[in-house]
């Protein structure tokens, strides 16, 4: 049996490898799965308190459902923003993505 300190250790771990990707890679493909990679670990978070906290119950569980429909609508809208950007720019980079500056 796997203990609370291996879950949240998984979790940190998990969070701080997508939270690396997203602050220093420049493709966009890269930092959106680093964003998903941090979802994965604050669900991973949610469950472990869920199943192994002072009064065990669904709320982790349901929470970490609504995460998983909030990552799924992430990913759909940002890879439309992302094929969008690419057919205007020709370029993944995320320092090249300055449309809104003047």
């Amino acid at each position: 049996m796997l203990s609370v300190e291996q879950f949240l250790t998984l979790g940190a771990i998990l969070f701080c490898i997508g939270l690396f990707g997203a602050l220093t890679k420049r493709n966009i493909i890269i930092v959106l799965v680093s964003v998903e990679l941090m979802l994965t670990a604050v669900n991973i978070n949610l469950l472990t308190f869920a199943r192994f906290g002072l009064t065990p119950s669904i709320n982790g569980q349901i929470f970490t459902l609504f995460v998983m429909t909030i990552a799924a609508a992430e990913v759909a809208v940002g890879l439309a923003i992302l094929i969008a950007l690419y057919r205007n720019r020709n370029t993944s980079d995320v320092r090249d993505q300055d449309l809104m500056k003047w």
